[in-house]
């Protein structure tokens, strides 16, 4: 009877994710606020009806109450934080709230699944990073100088990392952060963020080719820390934000052509000055002829993905554990396995689906530092999801970047749920922008409606005067 249930569930998963999924993206083709709520409020249904039909059959595969008391506590979680921002931000993004929480409960069911343990370390951290992203947006609206600490930026950046370079542990061949009271920091995720601040600010100070240069070479210095930590995935990521808003700052080819010359010579050169890079780009060309030598993981990743099909094994019957480090860079081929691959690209598309309200979101702020950092942040969410999901099926090497919101990690989850939060302050103050210019157009309207009647009520009266009979002159 179980496997009967576990076998109509994951269809039952796959048909509530595509419905939600076809939702993120026909909400668009809504004006009406009434329809539109409406099915943002039905994107929460599915939500929720995914989450309980996982949960209901890993308790049905476990027999253990752990399992409904933590399903408990996250329906809570996610109750309350799609709640308080509806009270606390009523002009936020509904949809960017309901897509956060969709990856966030996709990410906890895998959890759970693979690492009960980890599954509640996330969900503590997860709820403190959620109560700390909420007094995020209003800093946003609020602090208008947000764009005049260039050099604070740039100094803090610089320095986390170079703290990482002195302090830092070794983990998986590279420094990536360290350990304060057993709790792992990773600054490098904090900084991606730092770092789209400070080019926003610098772009925003001065467009001239000297401030260009200087920006880009102190954004220079912060891949060149990287990549002496051995931090590449960050490196990378850091590269390309850079690459994407100097182009959308100065329209200039010429400067990303440059760019992606110079990225492609440090690669090369990346390539021949570290053995794990060297292994992995082997590992890319042919995983299974490098089993032995650094090919394991991506074997087995391909080899999960390969076993799902289409439609998954189902929760409990799938072998995920044998993916090395699969709750955390290898989370989306534990997804494809027991879920199914359609599960998989319906949640690719979610990603997808936060990127274009991030760049919706850019295109219509006014505001050229707000719209550069709308543009960094969104820019730096997707092309991490690119790198894990991309690595993981061997369409690019690994580069050991986490999937955002989905896999296991405290600084990862922390510094997306920040930048979410930023995006919802951006949101609200396009949404200010907005009520700024329609009161200033009913201010025109009406003062324009004033002046005509008053042209019209003395014109009359003029008309009047000058037709009126002028009287007798004294003799």
């Amino acid at each position: 009877m179980v496997n009967i249930i576990v076998e109509i569930s994951k269809y039952l998963m796959i048909l509530l994710i595509t419905m939600y999924t076809y939702h993120c993206f026909s909400i668009f083709g809504y004006y009406d606020p009434y329809d539109q709520k409406r099915i943002l409020r039905r994107q929460n249904a599915l939500m929720f009806m995914i989450h309980i039909v996982a949960f209901m059959v890993m308790y049905l595969q476990k027999d253990d109450m752990k399992i409904l008391a933590f399903y408990v506590i996250q329906t809570i979680l996610f109750a309350a934080t799609i709640l308080l921002y509806q009270m606390l931000y009523p002009k936020s993004s509904r949809l960017v709230v309901n897509n956060m929480c969709m990856l966030l409960c996709i990410g906890m069911i895998i959890l759970a699944r693979l690492n009960y343990e980890k599954a509640v370390k996330q969900y503590l951290i997860a709820a403190g990073a959620v109560a700390i992203s909420m007094a995020v947006p209003v800093i946003i609206r609020k602090f208008k100088k947000l764009s005049e600490w260039r050099n604070l930026y740039a100094v803090a950046g610089i320095a986390s990392l170079a703290i990482v370079v002195v302090a830092g542990r070794v983990s998986y061949g590279a420094k990536l952060g360290f350990t304060i009271g057993g709790i792992s920091i990773q600054p490098s995720e904090l900084v991606k963020i730092i770092f789209v601040f400070f080019v926003a600010s610098s772009f925003k100070l001065s467009m001239e080719f000297r401030n260009i240069v200087i920006t880009t070479a102190l954004a220079a210095f912060h891949v060149l820390i990287l990549v002496v930590s051995k931090d590449l995935g960050a490196a990378l990521i850091i590269f390309v934000v850079y690459l994407a808003m100097l182009y959308v700052a100065t329209h200039q080819f010429l400067y990303v052509a440059a760019g992606v010359g110079a990225g492609s010579v440090a690669s090369v050169a990346a390539y021949y000055l570290f053995n794990h890079v060297k292994t992995r780009v082997i590992v890319w060309k042919d995983p299974f002829a490098a089993y032995d030598n650094g090919g394991y993981q991506v074997a087995q990743s391909l080899f999960a993905i390969g076993t799902g099909g289409w439609f998954g094994m189902g929760l409990f019957q799938g072998m995920p554990d044998s993916i090395p480090v699969a709750d955390e860079d290898f989370i989306f081929s534990a997804i494809a396995e027991e879920l199914g691959l359609i599960f998989a690209l319906c949640m690719i598309l979610i990603c997808v689906s936060c990127y274009v309200m991030f760049l919706n979101i850019a295109m219509q702020l006014h505001d050229m530092f707000y719209k550069m950092v709308a543009l960094g942040l969104g820019t730096c969410y997707i092309f991490q999801a690119f790198l894990n999901i991309g690595g993981v099926t061997k369409f690019i090497p690994s580069t050991g970047v986490t999937l955002p919101l989905v896999s296991y990690g405290g600084s990862s989850l922390l510094s997306t749920l920040i930048m979410f939060a930023i995006i919802q302050g951006l949101y609200i103050v396009r949404e200010d922008e907005e009520e700024d210019i329609e009161r200033r157009k009913r201010e025109r309207q009406r003062a324009r409606r004033n002046r005509q009647a008053y042209e019209e009520r003395y014109g009359k009266r003029r008309d009047e005067l000058e037709r009126a009979p002028r009287g007798r002159k004294k003799r």
